[in-house]
């Protein structure tokens, strides 16, 4: 399988947004921004389609997208009464003008489906370095402001009342987490990379005890998720986002029960 370079790059490509996911997933979960982070693919989708429309690679208007997405949207859900109703119609606006990019610039049902869903065979040698140039970005960004986002994130009244500068830090990790889910798409597509920021780090909520402790499991889960996919769609030639997605929701269903069974 390493003997073909498109599924070295594939692999390494696949590591890092894992590791990135699954780093950014814990935070994405405990600040209940799950259905933000699913809004954000489809506005990921948008920009994706905008960038073939335009002739730039997909992953820089997604990126742009994502980016201006965060941190409106994540500002319309903080400050708006009806901040479901609203997200829901951005999101539906966003799925209409990729639609709408796709049908104007030519391109055809396949390279559609390769947004929406990912292509293991798109990734080259540039796209990788890109990847990890953006992976590492958000990872020290997660980082230098970690002991802050921990505080927000796991008890924002709390860490109001210390003086943390809470919107500071939601701006921050909006940001991040735009890079997550642009980065994110390459792999599994804009439209179900929702999956890697949250359920490797909802299983993994049920497992670890500590912040630390539930950053590891959730990177690990997210590995095996996208290892594992990756070989099994080589071996079947089926789609790799199938085999992600199930094996992240069997691992979460397993823990789910093991923790039901533990503390019933």
């Amino acid at each position: 399988m390493f003997q073909y370079e498109f599924m070295r790059y594939a692999f390494l490509a696949s590591t890092f947004i894992a590791i990135t996911c699954g780093v950014v997933g814990v935070y994405v979960v405990a600040r209940s921004y799950a259905f933000l982070a699913h809004t954000l693919s489809e506005i990921g989708f948008a920009g994706a389609a905008f960038a073939v429309f335009i002739g730039i690679a997909p992953l820089w208007g997604m990126l742009l997208f994502t980016l201006l997405g965060a941190i409106s949207v994540g500002e319309l859900s903080m400050h708006s009464d009806q901040k479901e109703s609203s997200i829901s119609a951005i999101s539906a606006l966003f799925i209409g003008l990729g639609v709408l990019f796709l049908a104007i610039s030519g391109s055809n049902s396949r390279y559609a489906t390769n947004i929406l869903f990912g292509s293991i065979i798109g990734v080259d040698r540039q796209g990788v370095t890109q990847l990890v140039i953006l992976s590492v970005i958000v990872l020290l960004m997660i980082l230098l402001l970690q002991r802050s986002l921990n505080f927000d994130s796991f008890d924002h009244i709390g860490a109001a009342a210390h003086g943390i500068h809470t919107g500071f830090v939601g701006i921050v990790f909006l940001v991040a987490m735009a890079m997550s889910v642009a980065i994110g798409a390459q792999i599994v597509g804009s439209l179900l990379v929702f999956i890697l920021l949250t359920l490797p780090s909802s299983t993994a909520r049920y497992i670890g005890k500590t912040i630390p402790a539930m950053i590891g499991w959730s990177i690990g889960f997210a590995l095996i998720g996208v290892w594992a996919g990756l070989y099994l769609g080589f071996i079947t030639n089926w789609p790799v986002t199938f085999f992600i997605a199930t094996i992240e929701v069997v691992i979460y269903l397993v823990a789910y029960m093991v923790h039901v069974i533990k503390y019933r």
